[in-house]
């Protein structure tokens, strides 16, 4: 016991004495090791027209800017042409076309009971009367020159050439889907296809929500447009006759190959607004829809810019929109307006071509 004392005794003053151990003979123990936080994935939308689901940020609004089961009336127009025409077929022609059908109606009705043979058994012998024949011929001219006149005043408004700062539009027809090019706005393009249902999408393809609109009428890629703005809308083909038409906006435009046609609107309200294909153009005619989403000058400048084009330096202040960033929800989309001018950019953009969304532009949308 004395002896396992005196060993002790005897390293504790020769430990005393030589020093703490070497740096590299100490027995370290291992650090717990460090977990460094990852970075937060913020998602990116490469296009502000987008939720982070892909679906669009923009919701339509049941019964405008579509058809609606069960009515036979012209849908509301958001166009001041559109107004006019309806205006024009409320007032006038139902009215006028109503009151005629009533009147030859009553003249048959009284034709067959006056002139029946129980009533009538000895048949006339009048072969004229002048009165009656200057009548049917004087009052057809009177209504044609009543209709004649608004109807005119209709089509030159319609066809009236696009000012200096309208927006320009191109639309092209194919079979069976629609491109779009912005030639004010650097030239860039974007081809809108059908977006299928559910059964079937194939692999990698987006299928139709609600979000995007009635089934047979949403595409994956809307054509943007700014409300309050001019609007030039210029028409061709790739293949054969197609017809751009919208009929919230009173619009129907032939696309012919080898021809550009042209016509001028403005939109008046926000909204998602749907239209097809109006001219027989082969087996798919019947889907190859048209969706265009009005949106304030802001958030048009925008996407825009999101889709590589540039805003215009020549255009006064109604087409100049702010660059400040975007809402991300859908109820405060609009709310991104504001007076601040965007800074143009002086070099020419690229030409951009956005594919459909999963949806290959030279399918055209084949085996739906």
């Amino acid at each position: 016991m004395r002896i396992m004392r005196l060993k002790s005794i005897l390293l504790a003053a020769f430990l005393a004495v030589a020093g703490p151990a070497p740096v590299s003979a100490q027995i370290v123990p291992p650090a717990a090791p460090q977990t460094t936080p990852a970075p937060a994935i913020v998602p990116t939308k490469a296009d502000p027209m987008l939720a982070l689901d892909g679906a669009p940020l923009m919701l339509p609004t049941a019964g405008v800017g579509m058809p609606v089961d069960g009515k036979v009336t012209i849908q509301p127009q958001v166009t001041p042409n559109g107004r006019r025409a309806l205006w024009f077929h409320n007032v006038i022609l139902f009215p006028l076309i109503t009151i005629i059908c009533l009147i030859v109606l009553a003249l048959l009705v009284w034709v067959v009971i006056r002139y029946r043979r129980a009533a009538h058994p000895v048949a006339s012998k009048t072969a004229h009367n002048t009165v009656i024949e200057v009548l049917w011929t004087a009052l057809p001219v009177v209504i044609l020159a009543c209709i004649a006149l608004p109807s005119i005043g209709l089509l030159q408004a319609q066809f009236k050439p696009a000012p200096d700062n309208a927006v320009t539009l191109k639309a092209i027809g194919n079979q069976w889907y629609w491109s779009y090019q912005y030639p004010d706005n650097g030239g860039f393009e974007i081809t809108s296809n059908l977006l299928k249902e559910k059964d079937q999408v194939g692999k990698g393809e987006r299928a139709r929500t609600d979000a995007d609109g009635p089934r047979l009428l949403a595409t994956d890629n809307r054509v943007v447009l700014p409300y309050g703005v001019p609007i030039r809308l210029i028409t061709t083909s790739n293949d054969v006759i197609h017809s751009w038409a919208i009929p919230a906006f009173w619009i129907k435009l032939d696309a012919v190959p080898g021809r550009l046609n042209e016509t001028s609107f403005t939109i008046e309200k926000p909204g998602v607004y749907y239209g097809v294909c109006s001219e027989l153009c082969g087996a798919r005619h019947g889907y190859m829809p048209i969706t265009v989403e009005a949106v304030s000058p802001a958030v048009f400048a925008q996407w825009v810019k999101a889709k590589g084009g540039t805003m215009p330096t020549g255009k006064p202040a109604a087409a100049v929109a702010s660059a400040q960033p975007l809402p991300e929800t859908g109820a405060a989309f609009e709310a991104g307006n504001s007076s601040a001018p965007v800074e143009n950019a002086t070099a020419q953009a690229p030409t951009v071509t956005q594919g459909a969304t999963g949806n290959p532009a030279g399918a055209g949308n084949v085996g739906q």
